[in-house]
């Protein structure tokens, strides 16, 4: 396990091309991903998150021919997720190169399959992705949804969180529909409370909009890593920026 706070751009996919939307919806292109990711490893990431957002709803696979692309194009780790059904889709982003695999909507309808995984590759390479949304009728007040967050299931999120880690998940990236591209910050209730009862890392994600916001993902999200979409695609905040004002707060950031 690394000691310090890992930054992860992330490239959300849609036919080819990165996008970026709000809420999960109204999304609009943002960039070729293998230019972007060449970008991004040069200006210091430490890893590169690519999620095929539509593939499960299409019912239709990863698209491999870009995963391909971009794992030849950059050294930098590589998360791919989207579209993951199977073990057996898991073993094909896994053999084209990439360093960890994330597992959303086939994992919660069959959890078998992140045991599965993680037996095969080892839990360090399984990240769970747990789209949320805020309900108080569930004991966290945060539901689980699948299907790009399309689709409600009446899981409270904490729990599903639990049951991953026993699974054999060795990390967590929850998305909060509430904050997702809004650039009003992370929800970081849902983030503090997923890493403080599992003691897995998690990831942040959905809401950056500031230095500020990141800062607070670590120090009150408690989050090992932060992913962020927009502000980076846009060229809104730099990772080398972005690491100088972590560091700065007395975060630990790499090359640093």
């Amino acid at each position: 396990m690394v000691d310090y706070v890992r930054i992860i751009p992330c490239l959300d996919l849609k036919d080819g091309r990165i996008v970026k939307g709000v809420h999960f919806v109204n999304l609009r292109d943002a960039g070729d991903p293998v230019k972007n990711a060449k970008f991004y490893e040069k200006e210091g990431a430490d890893e590169i998150a690519m999620l095929d957002i539509t593939a499960t709803v299409e019912g239709r696979k990863t698209d491999m021919d870009v995963v391909r692309n971009v794992v030849s194009a950059v050294n930098v780790p590589l998360t791919v997720g989207g579209g993951i059904g199977s073990l057996e889709d898991i073993a094909r982003i896994m053999d084209s190169g990439a360093s960890a695999v994330s597992v959303s909507s086939a994992g919660f309808r069959n959890p078998s399959l992140i045991s599965d995984a993680a037996e095969r590759y080892g839990s360090e390479k399984i990240i769970v992705a747990i789209d949320v949304d805020r309900n108080p009728d569930v004991p966290s007040g945060y539901e689980v949804y699948i299907d790009g967050g399309r689709t409600a299931t009446g899981s409270d999120a904490l729990e599903f969180a639990k049951k991953a880690k026993e699974l054999g998940a060795g990390q967590l990236l929850p998305t909060s529909k509430a904050t997702d591209g809004t650039k009003e910050g992370y929800d970081l209730v849902i983030t503090r409370a997923m890493a403080e009862a599992t003691g897995l890392p998690v990831i942040a994600s959905g809401g950056a909009g500031t230095l500020e916001d990141m800062y607070l993902a670590v120090v009150e999200g408690k989050a090992s890593g932060i992913l962020a979409a927009s502000v980076f695609h846009f060229r809104e905040i730099s990772i080398p920026d972005l690491k100088k004002y972590l560091s700065k707060r007395g975060v630990k950031v790499s090359g640093i």
